[in-house]
């Protein structure tokens, strides 16, 4: 599987990172990390962007406008921007392509390809309300960093594992990292 992840400047990184500790294991990693992500990285995570781009097979800048995955022609099942920027996402259901990131968000929805946004801000205005209803309605799938309660988390790992495996879920990726609803324990493989 290829999957594209793309890394913008909200709070919430490790999402993100934790996301590509997952799946370097099991996909094919084309990532993008915004300017804003790259400070927020070190700042959040306490990692550096070279430690980060070492977790994917291929990383691209995003002012990289001729990277492969920003043409349609090439092939790769999905993108997940996590966390996604209210900017970026704005960007995105308006149409405008003017880095990487949006460009390959673009190419997913023209190609109807899976489009996973995580968005990471609260509370929310009318206006990106609108914006997350235009990309549901033009095949993307919103899929907030809300963490559920129910599994009994007992940190904070706990908690960013329940929304990577609810974005491990949306791309159909088997996984055991978190307690579904009627779980007794965590199923270990």
């Amino acid at each position: 599987m290829k999957i594209v992840v793309g890394i913008t400047g909200a709070s919430g990184v490790v999402y993100g990172v934790s996301l590509l500790n997952y799946l370097r294991k099991m996909a094919d990693i084309y990532l993008i990390l915004s300017d804003n992500a790259k400070k927020i990285i070190g700042y959040e995570v306490g990692k550096n962007v070279i430690q980060i781009k070492k977790l994917a097979k291929h990383s691209y800048e995003n002012d990289d406008l001729f990277a492969p995955i920003a043409s349609g022609s090439v092939k790769f099942d999905a993108m997940v921007i996590a966390p996604c920027s209210m900017s970026t996402l704005s960007k995105i259901a308006c149409g405008i392509s003017d880095n990487l990131i949006t460009r390959t968000a673009s190419v997913c929805l023209k190609e109807r390809r899976k489009l996973i946004i995580v968005p990471r801000e609260t509370p929310l205005s009318t206006i990106q309300l609108k914006n997350m209803t235009a990309l549901s309605e033009a095949g993307a799938l919103i899929l907030p960093a809300m963490p559920a309660f129910y599994p009994k988390p007992k940190n904070v790992d706990d908690i960013i594992n329940f929304t990577v495996g609810k974005i491990l879920d949306a791309l159909e990726i088997d996984h055991n990292i978190y307690r579904r609803w009627g779980q007794s324990t965590i199923n270990k493989k």
